[in-house]
């Protein structure tokens, strides 16, 4: 845990106690704070007096004796509409901050020489596997790298603040908008498209959010930039790029003079001014397709920026396992491959695995996102057959009438049988079942974790049945 002190011997209220929040409490607690947790969520007040954290209803509490009201990040900060507690804070002058703010103050606290390094990654899509990816690298050349944020382990619930470590942290729109104090010495963003917009009150916000990872750096940090989305093109190369910070940027679509490329399958680093090629990217298993190109080079900028030498990146990269529910292979049966991309919850990430596979049968559905499907129909054509699966079952069948054969299957269990059974029968060399939903979770699960999850209990029972029938054979 990372003590927070700065508010010790004054009342705090913690507003939203989910992860972060339950952190922050914690971390409060440590530091000598009087705590006021709250959530509406009756069950979540539960969790977190079962873990000894004072709850406190802060809608009855007088407001002028606190000095902070800590913000979960999933409460509403300005749009659609300020939360009433954030309402509350502003008009009786409360500072409102979050749980990476707290984090930020704290190395702030410290002696120039005692404070560790931050890389802070953002981006609509690919963050969780750079940060991942970023912290593999460091690992494997022998840093002191802790990985957190908005991945894993809360900023807060990380291990003490130390000199050496470097703290690789994936920053979500939300969390940035909550933070003002946080210097990284290596800044990335992967790319920008529409996303969250109805909690940045549009594109210009939700732009505005993600380019606050960029705050506070000066001329000797690093911001590695993305260039294959028009916003980041936008930020690296137009009026708008990040502040004083040393400007690399990365492509895996366009060969760069002055930064790194994953072109044709192979890595380039010109940021010397002369391209060098690092090496072939089909030697990491767990990084195909092109999005994850621009991941690994954004890691290998990243962590080549920290003084990690081209050689160990790259066998680093070889070594990566992936994550769990991002374009995860979970097991083959009969021949048929499953890959679970549940993470894909909207549909730029799952055009990723659309454009990896070339003929798949696709779970797809849920809790629909702004734009639906209108994005992926590029890639109809490397549909063998689409199983739709909850709310949005009857706008996607629509949506792809005509153009892709759909099978409305309602619910994830049923999908995954019909579309095993169909990729058995195909006769494709290489059948691939797909879930890749383009959607939220919230329909039918508590988060893309457990609907990824459910799948890979769908595909082990497929796993046990075929095993069984190889033995009744004997």
């Amino acid at each position: 845990m990372i003590t927070i002190t700065e508010y010790a011997g004054r009342d705090v209220a913690v507003y939203g106690l989910g992860r972060s929040g339950l952190a922050a409490a914690r971390a409060l607690a440590a530091g000598g704070a009087r705590v006021h947790a709250w959530d509406d969520g009756e069950a979540a007040r539960e969790r977190a007096a079962d873990q000894g954290i004072h709850v406190s209803d802060i809608n009855k509490r007088d407001w002028q004796k606190f000095a902070a009201l800590v913000l979960s990040p999933g409460i509403p900060l300005r749009f659609p509409q300020p939360h009433r507690l954030v309402q509350l804070a502003e008009m009786t002058g409360v500072p409102i901050v979050g749980d990476m703010e707290l984090f930020a103050r704290a190395v702030q606290a410290l002696p120039e020489k005692g404070r560790p390094r931050i890389v802070g990654i953002t981006g609509t899509n690919g963050k969780s596997t750079t940060t991942a990816l970023i912290g593999h690298i460091l690992r494997e050349s022998g840093r002191d790298a802790r990985v957190g944020g908005n991945i894993g382990t809360g900023v807060l619930d990380m291990e003490p603040l130390h000199a050496n470590a470097i703290y690789v942290l994936e920053m979500s729109s939300y969390q940035l908008d909550l933070t003002t104090s946080l210097h990284c010495d290596v800044s990335v963003l992967l790319n920008i498209s529409p996303d969250h917009l109805d909690r940045h009150g549009g594109m210009d916000g939700y732009v505005a959010a993600k380019k606050r990872i960029f705050r506070n750096q000066t001329s000797r940090d690093v911001a590695v930039v993305g260039i294959d989305d028009p916003a980041s093109q936008a930020i690296a190369m137009g009026r708008s790029r990040p502040g004083e910070a040393q400007l690399t940027p990365i492509s895996a679509e366009f060969g760069l003079a002055g930064g790194v490329s994953a072109v044709c399958g192979y890595l380039f680093d010109s940021t010397g001014g002369q391209a060098l090629r690092i090496g072939n990217l089909d030697v990491a298993p767990a990084l195909k397709g092109r999005h994850n190109h621009q991941n690994a080079a954004a890691a290998y900028a990243a962590c080549h920026a920290l003084g990690i030498a081209p050689g160990r990146i790259l066998s680093a990269l070889e070594s990566f396992p992936g994550l769990p529910h991002r374009m995860e292979r979970v097991g083959s049966v009969d021949g048929v491959t499953f890959i679970n991309d549940s993470k894909a919850t909207n549909a730029q990430a799952a055009e990723q695995s659309l454009k990896t596979w070339p003929r798949v049968h696709w779970i797809v559905g849920g809790q629909a996102k702004s734009g639906g499907l209108t994005d992926l129909e590029p890639y109809f054509d490397h549909v063998a057959h689409a199983y739709l699966i909850g709310e949005s079952s009857q706008a996607f069948a629509t949506k792809l009438s005509g153009k892709v054969e759909t099978t409305t299957c309602g619910t994830l269990d049923v999908a995954v049988k019909a579309a095993f059974e169909a990729a058995r029968k195909s006769g494709d060399p290489e059948p691939v079942v797909l879930l890749a939903p383009a959607c939220a979770s919230f329909d039918q699960f508590r988060d893309f974790e457990a609907r990824g999850e459910a799948f890979r209990e769908e595909v082990q029972a497929l796993i046990a049945s075929a095993e069984s029938r190889q033995v009744a054979a004997v």
